[in-house]
């Protein structure tokens, strides 16, 4: 299984709004750094908007953080552009009930697996937007 590239595409698109915070921000711009579609771009930025992680001027372009980067976790911005339905991990429907294994599957992985998710949110918590962007910053120099 894999995670979309939209998380990561969210991140980079939010350290390009505080990276050039003097210059103005377009999807165009965005897509730029990414290397993507500004489509992708757009519909991105109207996640995090719909989260309220951003605030953006249409027509005459800009991109501003509701917050300041030491406010956004990295679970914030997740949660804001994955649409996962809360759960990380699916079972496939309807296992053999007359297996021992199908029958009980269930109730002995999901519990190991609703670990494995509260870990993750639990990292993606204690991680902040401004804890990227000083890293981001350090390999610049």
């Amino acid at each position: 299984m894999k995670i979309s590239s939209r998380f990561t595409i969210a991140v980079h698109t939010l350290l390009c709004i505080l990276l050039f915070e003097d210059e103005k921000i377009t999807s165009n711009f965005l897509a730029g750094s990414v290397n993507v579609n500004p489509v992708i771009i757009r519909n991105i930025l109207i996640q995090l908007q719909k989260a309220e992680i951003i605030t953006v001027k249409r027509g005459t372009g800009g991109i501003k953080l509701n917050k300041k980067a030491k406010d956004i976790t990295l679970l914030e911005i997740f949660e804001a552009v994955e649409s996962l339905g809360g759960e990380l991990f699916s079972f496939h429907k309807k296992p053999n009930s007359k297996c021992p294994v199908g029958n009980n599957i269930s109730k002995i992985l999901l519990p190991k697996l609703d670990d494995i998710q509260k870990s993750m949110e639990k990292e993606l918590k204690k991680t902040t937007l401004k804890d990227i962007f000083d890293s981001l910053k350090e390999n610049i120099k």
